[in-house]
């Protein structure tokens, strides 16, 4: 029941279709009890009518009243219709009863007009008039015949009800269902949204009473586009701005080298030189995480996979040949995906270089590719200590490092891998390489093919 009450506050649909449930359930009950009262009544006035005819044609016509002028109940005759007439005060004298064509034992007390008697224990309606010539004369009917008569016709006054009520309710339901289907729309549009897609939400199908809440967001998207591109540009420039310093650093640290120097200083320089390489290597990797989240530079084009990624194996030799690791690509010969040549390669780089680095010398790092129908799939695996389940998601944060490594680095590579892969819709996966032993780490992508490709 709470969990209703909780959707029920939460949905203005769901309240709007219960309020005019409501509505329609009352208004319908109401017009159905005033439509039964009504037609009932209605009943029972044209059976007075009938009974008051009857009356008029004894009282103009003159027929003879020395008995009642009621046969026997017929077994198939209809008791609705059945109708006395006879003089007024005769009695059943003969011992027959009304049905076996007997007459009724009236006073002859009663007063004309119309009256409701109970008879030999059976309730009648009845009519009393005088004749021209004094002769009084009763026109009568069961109310038992009277009152069933009554209800059916009001029960079908009613029975109309009783069937468009629920139609009209399925109707009212799907109104508000296909109303509200614009905002669904809307809400499905945000939710497939990827973090970094900031594009005003589109309001031709809005309708107007939420157009204005929709207009608020997009002028918050608006806003937030702003704040990230600043943040973004500070961040570019910064690193840019570190460049020319961190140059002379370096140039200045190569000169001090050349010259002449002690043991213990020149173990110092070359710690020096290592942290300005350091330095470097992060202000290089701020700059490529401020490119890959600059939305301005998506380019969606046809990018064949395999020469990219071997230019990448090619670049990164040299890390593997000193490590002595077993560096190789295995797989599909050629596949075009739907990412710029400049991304992917980002891409299968980072995901390489750390793989290389966490890799312990004389391991294995494998590049495997395989294409389905929709998407190339590829998967970077090494022997190194591989990723806790608990660490996977948090490993792709900015300068976030598992607490398994000892190696150095800067922790924005898998950051600017999580940023190239969701612009381009691209899934990635880490798991154990060996689950048994739980060593190793497996980085498992899913790229779309180039729509030409599949």
């Amino acid at each position: 029941m709470d969990g209703f009450q909780e959707r029920l506050r939460a949905s203005l649909q769901l309240r709007l279709s219960i309020a005019l449930a409501l509505a329609i359930v009352v208004t319908a009950v109401a017009a159905g009890a005033f439509s039964f009262v009504a037609s009932f009544n209605e009943a029972h006035e044209l059976q007075d009518d009938l009974l008051r005819q009857v009356g008029h044609l004894v009282e103009q016509q003159g027929l003879p009243l020395t008995g009642p002028l009621n046969g026997p109940r017929r077994i198939d005759g209809d008791e609705e219709s059945r109708v006395l007439v006879q003089p007024l005060g005769m009695s059943a004298a003969d011992g027959r009863s009304v049905d076996d064509g007997g007459a009724l034992a009236l006073p002859i007390t009663l007063r004309d007009g119309m009256q409701t008697l109970e008879v030999g224990g059976e309730a009648f309606r009845v009519l009393v008039g005088t004749r021209s010539d004094g002769q009084r004369f009763a026109v009568a009917q069961e109310v038992e015949f009277r009152t069933s008569l009554a209800l059916d016709s009001a029960l079908h006054a009613v029975l109309p009800f009783l069937v468009f009520i629920p139609v009209l309710l399925l109707v009212v339901a799907t109104l508000i269902r296909r109303m509200f289907a614009p905002i669904h729309r809307l809400a499905e549009d945000v939710e497939r949204r990827a973090v970094s897609d900031l594009r005003p939400l589109r309001l031709d199908d809005v309708p107007s009473e939420v157009r204005p809440f929709a207009a608020s967001i997009n002028g918050l998207l608006d806003r937030v586009s702003a704040t990230l591109t600043a943040q973004r540009r500070f961040v570019a420039d910064a690193a840019h701005e570190l460049r020319s310093p961190l140059t002379a650093l370096t140039l200045q640290a190569e000169r001090l080298g050349n010259a002449t120097m002690s043991e213990a200083a020149r173990e110092r320089l070359l710690a020096l030189q290592g942290g300005i390489d350091r330095s470097r290597a992060l202000i290089e990797q701020m700059l490529a995480l401020a490119r890959s989240q600059s939305t301005a530079g998506v380019t969606r084009q046809r990018t064949s996979a395999r020469p990219v990624i071997a230019q990448v194996v090619v670049d990164l030799l040299p890390l593997a040949d000193a490590r002595r690791i077993d560096f190789g690509v295995s797989g599909e010969d050629e596949a075009w995906v739907s990412v710029s040549a400049l991304d992917f390669a980002t891409l299968i780089r980072n995901l390489a270089d750390n793989a290389l680095r966490y890799t312990p010398e004389g391991g294995r790092v494998d590049i495997a590719l395989r294409r389905d129908e929709h998407a190339l799939r590829i998967d970077i695996c090494d022997d190194g200590p591989g990723i806790a389940p608990e660490e996977r998601e948090r490993v792709f944060d900015p300068f976030y490092r598992g607490t398994n490594t000892a190696t150095t680095g800067s922790g924005l590579g898998l950051a600017i891998v999580r940023t190239i892969a969701e612009r381009y819709a691209v899934t990635i996966t880490l798991d154990w390489r060996d689950a048994q032993t739980r060593r190793g780490l497996c980085a498992r992508l899913r790229v779309p093919l180039a729509a030409d490709a599949q």
